[in-house]
């Protein structure tokens, strides 16, 4: 039996919000090329459009609440 385990590390939070960013605008671009016939709207193109959108909404929500804690913890006023 083949496992493969991918492990893959983001350090810096502004790689999420622009993971997230490209996927939300993803979601957004396909379905209107599909709008105007561009694409053929398919149920799997659809659910793809409909999930990338979603899921880059919440990696760019992780990624900026990252970014507001780590500068956060690095900002000497607060302390």
């Amino acid at each position: 039996m083949l496992v493969v385990q991918v492990k893959m590390e983001i350090k810096h939070p502004r790689s999420l919000i622009v993971i997230g960013f490209l996927l939300t605008l993803s979601g957004a671009v396909l379905p209107l090329l599909m709008m105007i016939k561009v694409l053929e709207s398919t149920f799997f193109l659809n659910f793809f459009a409909f999930i990338a959108q979603a899921v880059g909404i919440i990696l760019g929500l992780i990624g900026i609440a990252w970014k507001a804690i780590d500068q956060r913890s690095h900002d000497p006023e607060d302390k």
